[in-house]
């Protein structure tokens, strides 16, 4: 959703991506002891001890197998969480009780029931290597796709070791224009690979898809694209019931065909989004200001449009999308979270929609 809400929000949590502070390594090594018995020099031949990367919940490290020398990276959690967690989830629930209570208009009560499921999930990372093993067994049968998942090693509920694949963020447009790598290309297998996970049979959805969980890079022996595209952080996933794929399926449709009510129509069947609440809704779902959903989405924003959807929030429109998130599905806000590729490459010159139309 980060196209809707304001850049100083959304630019503000950035830094929680890969910049986080990070844990010592004696605090490390500590937690090794005690959750596999052993010593960190007992499962590697070295182990750096500055992390490549620290996110809110994890860091990670760079190390070499013992016997078999193979470069993995080790995905660690920050110890103190074991204590901190059900403490931030208490104060997370308060505060935004109180905030119900004093602005009735914004109500995040939905954040912080949402974070109380979803936490657990994220910080057993045995679950996250369970799902990385499942979705790259379900993406290697995906003919032509250029999705590459590390190899899960092994797995504690706060130790993770992956096979070491580094890549570029897809923002990085030198590196792309260095290697040819077409940005159409680019956003066409994003598109594939997450509409696979969203309408795809026997398939989750990774739900935690920003530039710190995803990169790029050039890969010359592909029949059809010479890049891959590495996904990282399998710690929430959810499964979609099949009706709802289907009707979401309905609505995308109707999107495309600039069916309005159509879109009325499977709107109110996936989210229960009622006539007054739909401008608001189709606005969420396509990053577009509703006028031009309603006349054709794949046409190019105009510099009104992009005026339009940036001086909404300061007209009223801040309140109703947090009352609308408020009233939706969860699983539906883990799906629109996938929207934020689309904002994310276009802001990058590649422009990426929902069903590869661009």
């Amino acid at each position: 959703m980060n196209y809707l809400l304001p850049l100083e929000w959304t630019q503000t949590f950035v830094p929680l991506q890969d910049k986080c502070p990070v844990s010592t390594y004696e605090a490390i090594e500590a937690m090794f002891i005690a959750d596999t018995g052993q010593p960190i020099s007992s499962h590697f031949d070295d182990f750096d001890q500055e992390p490549i990367g620290a996110a809110s919940l994890a860091q990670v490290h760079l190390a070499t197998m013992k016997d078999t020398g193979l470069r993995v990276a080790v995905k660690v959690q920050h110890p103190a969480l074991q204590e901190w967690v059900p403490l931030d989830l208490t104060l997370t629930r308060f505060t935004f009780a109180m905030l119900k209570y004093f602005f009735p208009a914004y109500n995040l009560e939905w954040l912080s029931n949402e974070m109380e499921q979803s936490l657990p999930q994220e910080l057993n990372f045995a679950l996250e290597g369970s799902n990385a093993r499942l979705t790259k067994r379900h993406f290697s049968v995906i003919r032509d796709c250029p999705l590459v998942i590390p190899d899960v090693i092994w797995g504690r509920k706060r130790i993770l070791v992956m096979e070491y694949i580094a890549g570029h963020r897809i923002d990085d447009l030198t590196y792309l224009d260095a290697n040819r790598i077409d940005r159409d290309e680019v956003s066409a297998a994003l598109a594939r690979i997450f509409n696979e996970m969203i309408f795809g049979d026997n398939c989750s959805l990774h739900c935690d898809p920003h530039g710190g969980n995803i990169a790029l890079r050039y890969n010359g022996l592909r029949r059809r694209h010479n890049f891959d595209i590495i996904l990282y952080d399998h710690g929430l996933y959810r499964e979609i019931p099949l009706q709802l794929k289907r009707d979401y399926a309905k609505l995308w449709l109707a999107v495309i065909d600039a069916d309005e009510n159509s879109m009325r129509k499977y709107a109110h069947r996936v989210a229960g989004i009622l006539d007054q609440q739909f401008p608001l809704f189709a606005s969420a779902i396509t990053g577009r200001d509703y006028r031009a959903v309603s006349r054709s989405v794949v046409s190019a924003r105009s510099k009104e449009e992009k005026e339009v959807i940036s001086g909404a929030m300061g007209e009223g429109m801040l309140q109703q999308l947090v009352q609308l998130l408020g009233q939706v599905p969860r699983i539906i806000l883990l799906i629109l979270k996938t929207n934020d590729l689309r904002a994310w490459t276009r802001a990058s010159r590649l422009e990426l929609d929902p069903f590869g139309t661009s």
